[in-house]
């Protein structure tokens, strides 16, 4: 069940939000979303997804990273690393990883930082940088230093892209919301509680 292009509304607001490559689990009834765009359905048995879309919109970076690269030939190269959240302060991103490349030949790591952890990963030739919770409007620095072996020369090497990880709770790029959950179910469970039971309710 899928659509090439969604308009809806976004945050509550009167922003719009075009979504595309829409796609709904078989259980939702499509005819309640075409009309008022409420997602309806029963739920199957199990974990499952019930709707992926894709956002073409450009946003800019949730979790904003700068680097100062100093390499000594044939000595040390030195890193500085700078971290900071560009979302709300209301909101925090949550298991934050920050993996930084290394030269290949780098060796005999030392970290400085204020928060998190770091540890060295000659596997992946990087360093990752571990931060449980990163407020919003926050800014962190990183400073780590690298011996290299002064027996190979300096390598010209392609520079690999840092990686970003983490997780923001009810928090959305495209700014969409639920703007409410009802469990039918529930309330007929309830109901069911309510009459079965008279005695119990008190006015």
């Amino acid at each position: 069940l899928s659509f090439s292009h969604v308009w809806i509304v976004s945050g509550g607001k009167s922003k719009s939000v075009e979504l595309e490559d829409v796609k709904f689990h078989q259980c939702v009834r499509l005819s309640r979303f075409d009309n008022d765009r409420t997602i309806s359905f029963i739920p199957p048995d199990g974990a499952f997804e019930l709707m992926s879309y894709r956002l073409t919109t450009v946003v800019k970076p949730l979790i904003w990273i700068e680097t100062n690269i100093e390499r000594h030939s044939h000595s040390r190269v030195e890193f500085m690393i700078k971290a900071k959240s560009q979302f709300k302060r209301r909101s925090t991103a949550n298991n934050v990883e920050v993996i930084i490349p290394v030269p290949s030949d780098a060796d005999s790591p030392k970290f400085k930082t204020s928060i998190g952890a770091v540890r060295y990963a000659p596997e992946q030739s990087a360093f990752v940088w571990t931060i449980k919770s990163f407020p919003g409007g926050k800014e962190y620095l990183l400073s780590a230093h690298f011996s290299l072996p002064s027996v190979i020369g300096e390598e010209v090497e392609g520079r690999p892209p840092i990686k970003v990880k983490f997780e923001i709770p009810y928090f959305t790029t495209s700014g969409i919301q639920v703007g409410y959950y009802n469990d039918l179910l529930s309330e007929i469970v309830s109901y069911h509680k309510i009459t079965e039971n008279p005695s119990h309710l008190t006015q």
